[in-house]
């Protein structure tokens, strides 16, 4: 009799793995699907999976970043081109500006003693635990009867910028840390000015956590609804509220919102596989040390 492979997974952990596999792409297969259909068969029982597929949606969506005129729209609504290019900008100056300060900050906070420094490092990071609710009414006042800037991009670039800061200063410090001191001396012995040992020496180094930084900085600021519902106008909307505003007691146009949704999470996954090298090593730096 032959004995039973004590290797051999159990039946179950693939039904286990179907099913969690189908729960993930089921609702992603099903908005590419409906953002395929017309109203009429998205409200048919009928053509659940049989129907004549269409860019109709797409191009009502896109009608003015399209070089050539859309027959079925009578008259073409830019509010999601115009969401889609305040997204874009907000989420990536965010993005740079939170990595170049909160690079310098990790390095300062690494390599720099001063009264105070473990106390910054802690506090850095409890404020990441801040819910952004929290925040929502203290900033919507801030901005609105003090500087003036609600309803702008500047404002929105500056409160994603302040709330990603912290974790983006606590991920790299663990980074700058794994430098050797000895690097920046060297390079210091050879004439390098602070500034230069920086930038030539540090920074290469810790590439794969500026992405993972990056990557978790660009994705907050990019899906994150709850201020920029609160802050921004109808010129400077991004692309999840403006999903949002367009569900109305009266009319719901579901081909158009699932086309959007589409379309707006096509950014953060061109963008991810760009760095996906980087990501997977730095979410593995320091897990073994050799």
């Amino acid at each position: 009799m032959a004995a039973k492979n004590p290797q051999a997974a159990n039946p179950a952990f693939y039904a286990l793995l179907v099913a969690l596999i189908f729960m993930s792409v089921g609702p992603i297969f099903l908005m590419l699907a409906t953002s395929f259909k017309l109203n009429v068969d998205i409200m048919s029982d009928s053509s659940a999976l049989f129907f004549f597929p269409t860019i109709r949606n797409y191009e009502t969506a896109l009608c003015d970043m399209l070089w050539y005129e859309v027959e079925h729209v009578r008259r073409c609504d830019p509010t999601f081109g115009r969401a889609l290019v305040n997204s874009l900008i907000v989420a990536t100056v965010s993005t740079a500006l939170t990595l170049v300060i909160g690079c310098m900050a990790a390095y300062a906070l690494v390599r720099f003693r001063f009264m105070g420094r473990d106390t910054v490092s802690m506090t850095t990071l409890m404020m990441r635990m801040v819910p952004p609710a929290v925040l929502l009414v203290p900033v919507f006042g801030i901005w609105t009867f003090q500087y003036g800037i609600d309803g702008t991009r500047f404002g929105l670039i500056l409160i994603y910028t302040a709330m990603n800061l912290p974790f983006v200063i606590w991920i790299l410090q663990s980074f700058i840390v794994q430098v050797p001191i000895q690097l920046e001396e060297a390079a210091r012995m050879d004439g390098a000015n602070p500034f230069q040992t920086f930038f030539l020496v540090v920074l290469p180094l810790i590439k794969p956590g500026l992405a993972a930084a990056a990557i978790f900085t660009f994705r907050v600021a990019w899906n994150e609804f709850l201020l920029g519902n609160a802050l921004a106008d109808r010129n400077s909307r991004t692309v999840p509220v403006t999903i949002v505003n367009s569900l109305t007691e009266y009319d719901i146009d579901w081909g158009v919102i699932m086309a959007t949704g589409m379309l707006l999470a096509i950014p953060p996954i061109i963008f991810t596989f760009v760095a996906s090298r980087q990501i997977i090593t730095g979410m593995t730096a320091g897990a073994v040390k050799g």
